[in-house]
């Protein structure tokens, strides 16, 4: 039944009430919950990124952009490439830039998965997390097999690479 504020309560939680309700003459589509900035040329990142699309089931809950397209400016973030490749990022609905476990926190949220994170968030918890994903981030380019023993060539935007 209607709860006055556009959403029905069921026994699974709420819903839109009328999700094909029109805008003028096209469905309402909903800002996405979060914009992460991901570099769809790391394999791990990749997979990860598909999972989050598989998961949305075409709701617009989350886009992705790809940080290593050709064409993509950092800067249109506040950011820079090389900022953006040694941590994920996401932008929230409300224009503010997010990054490391808290971009991960609301990935999930938005998919309707934030319990399964919601742990990394408690106090204590949080410190730990955080501090191993900045870890595994400083690290996802060698498992990713992009690394070698002269340096990690990432590819940037236009064909270009940076070593790292």
């Amino acid at each position: 039944m209607p709860n006055g504020k556009g959403f029905d309560r069921t026994r699974r939680g709420l819903k839109p009430a009328n999700p094909q309700a029109p805008c003028g003459e096209m469905p309402c589509m909903a800002e996405p919950a979060i914009k992460v900035l991901v570099d769809l040329s790391c394999p791990m990142c990749r997979r990860e990124a598909a999972l989050w699309r598989r998961l949305d089931r075409g709701r617009g809950r989350i886009a992705l952009v790809d940080i290593a397209a050709t064409g993509f400016d950092a800067s249109d973030y506040g950011c820079t490439q090389a900022g953006l490749m040694a941590s994920i990022h996401g932008v929230l609905a409300d224009g503010r830039v997010i990054e490391g476990m808290e971009v991960f926190r609301r990935a999930y949220g938005a998919v309707g998965l934030g319990w399964l994170l919601a742990p990394t968030a408690w106090p204590g918890v949080r410190r730990v997390a955080d501090a191993a994903y900045r870890a595994f981030a400083k690290r996802r380019l060698r498992w990713s097999g992009w690394c070698r023993e002269n340096g990690c060539a990432v590819p940037q935007q236009g064909g270009q690479s940076f070593l790292r």
